[in-house]
């Protein structure tokens, strides 16, 4: 049955009206009216903890957000998922990375199969390979232990190992180095190919179907380099695949026995916890690569079974929508004050941006509110110096989320403390910010004239009464990234249905695809100029003149 617009919905019109009213509020007075508002709205699931007070809402605004949930269906759509129901219209498939970090024996059948069985067939072959490079037993060609593994794909091929190994780095192997090669950009495969030895690499070409153009075209590099310096039969001791096409990957020289195959319901952006995840577990070990799928079951099962008003997911997605259509938000900034997430603001561009950055609803009608922000960040303290101007005195209104473990891995206890302490800082700044008078007041405790002070005192005032949301963990460890990971993924799930958005297919990648099959043919031969227009044809002709 097609789902009603969401402007259409009661559960709408009464945010709409409730918006008028909260025009105005500013989050000083919300505070100062509720000392417990920081106990109610906060939360906790699978070792993580959520503070949403310093946005600018109130206990009707939740459950006004939480009749919406209800009503466009979020629990029923979310039970949907986790039963395997082909919830990914436009492709017709099920959306099963829940299914990949469910523990051995969990009952779950697809078209007939086990989909329990298959994953643990799978992660059982992850184990016992990535156990023998890891311990030495597995060698190269010429008899020596792998020292370097490059991981070659591209977006969630990419993007999640990547942000994984470098966020869990102090449990990594010290004898291997871990490289990612993405970018069709000769530079990146360069860049990798000079800090590695042929004799002691391992490549991991990750592509579901063998054919991605850019992740093929750098394992194509990988393998001539690798043959200018080996005989084509030590291949199959230097290269394996996450694919499914045996066939593709046996013309490329790989043996079938190292292929470690995933499933048309996992979606690329979400696919981290499948053989996509062969890095992870090569770098850190499958034990700690067990306890990273734990964490995200934990969130999993917090999600599925938490009531929305005390569901994280669920509650960071409903602020979230808040802000986008009721306070005008156009994008979110992602904050870690944790140097080894420093990927996970990209991260999360390909998880949200790719997911609900759409234009029309599941039935393909237009979608007749704003959808995704944009998703950006760096980590903490390196943004304060950078971007953070803009979030406190800029025009536009910028939520952040603040994410920050409370120990260290580290034994340098002061350097944790001041990271600390600017994380807090920021969140309570954004929410209070400096009025007129303080800053006049505090500009006539330094003794400045009169004339100095009216002059100054508007370039440091702070408007404040800017949304931010905390999140905390006791410890960045293997389990509390895959809860944070999880959150997020079911944050924007939850968005998606609100806004009726199909968050399962990425049809915006393809055009570019195929219009740079085309171009990069008339580069390499001769240009087609009755194909473009004047501007796509000069650069054409600009690039072929510079050869």
């Amino acid at each position: 049955m097609r789902q009603p617009s969401l402007t259409s919905t009661a559960s709408f019109h009464a945010l709409e009206t409730h918006a008028i009213e909260a025009e105005d509020w500013q989050m000083r007075s919300l505070f100062a009216a509720d000392p417990q508002r920081f106990e109610r709205l906060s939360c906790e699931g699978a070792e993580l903890f959520l503070d949403y007070s310093k946005n600018r809402l109130d206990g009707r605004t939740l459950e006004l957000l939480a009749a919406l949930a209800r009503e466009r269906g979020v629990e029923q759509r979310r039970d949907a998922m986790f039963a395997g129901e082909r919830i990914n219209n436009t492709e017709n498939r099920a959306v099963l990375h829940t299914a990949l970090r469910a523990p051995r024996g969990a009952k779950l059948s697809v078209d007939g199969q086990d989909v329990n069985a298959d994953v643990h067939a799978v992660l059982g072959r992850v184990k016992a390979f990535t156990d023998a490079v890891r311990s030495g037993e597995w060698l190269g060609h010429t008899g020596k232990p792998i020292t370097d593994i490059v991981n070659i794909g591209i977006g969630g091929s990419d993007l999640g190992p990547k942000m994984v190994v470098l966020a869990l780095r102090h449990y990594a192997h010290p004898r291997l180095r871990m490289h990612f090669v993405s970018n069709v950009d000769g530079h990146d495969m360069d860049a990798a190919l000079n800090q590695v030895d042929p004799e002691t690499t391992l490549f991991i070409v990750a592509s579901k179907t063998f054919t991605t153009a850019e992740t093929m075209m750098n394992a194509q590099t990988a393998r001539s380099w690798f043959l200018a310096n080996a005989p084509e039969a030590a291949l199959a001791r230097h290269f394996v695949a996450v694919s499914t096409n045996t066939e593709a990957i046996k013309a490329f020289g790989i043996d079938p026995a190292n292929m470690f195959p995933f499933w048309d319901w996992v979606g690329g952006r979400y696919s981290v916890w499948s053989a996509i995840g062969l890095s992870v577990a090569l770098a850190v070990g499958f034990g700690y690569f067990s306890d990273f799928l734990a964490g995200a079951h934990a969130m999993d099962e917090h999600f599925r079974t938490a009531p929305i008003e005390e569901n994280m997911p669920i509650i960071l997605a409903l602020v979230g929508f808040w802000n986008r259509q009721f306070l005008g938000a156009p994008s979110v900034t992602i904050a870690p004050y944790h140097q080894d997430l420093s990927r996970f603001p990209a991260y999360l561009q390909q998880l949200d941006m790719e997911s609900n950055g759409k234009r029309v609803t599941r039935d393909g009608e237009p979608v007749d509110t704003p959808t995704c922000p944009a998703i950006w960040g760096e980590p903490g303290t390196n943004g304060q110096h950078a971007y953070f101007q803009l979030l406190h005195q800029g025009t536009d209104l910028n939520p952040i989320d603040f994410i920050a473990a409370l120990r260290p891995a580290h034994e340098m206890e002061h350097h944790h403390t001041a990271l600390l302490a600017n994380c807090f800082a920021q969140s309570e700044a954004f929410m209070k910010g400096k009025t007129l008078d303080e800053v006049r007041i505090d500009l006539q405790q330094q003794g400045l004239p009169l004339a100095e002070i009216e002059r100054l005192a508007p370039h440091k005032t702070f408007p404040g009464n800017r949304p931010s949301n905390t999140i905390l963990m006791e410890r960045l460890t293997p389990a509390t990234l895959g809860a944070l990971i999880a959150l997020y993924e079911h944050k924007t799930f939850v968005q998606g249905v609100i806004w009726d958005v199909n968050s399962f297919d990425q049809w915006g990648v393809e055009l570019g695809k195929v219009l740079a099959k085309k171009i990069e043919a008339e580069l390499a031969a001769d240009p087609q100029p009755e194909l473009h227009d004047s501007s796509t044809n000069g650069l054409i002709a600009r690039a072929k003149a510079a050869v």
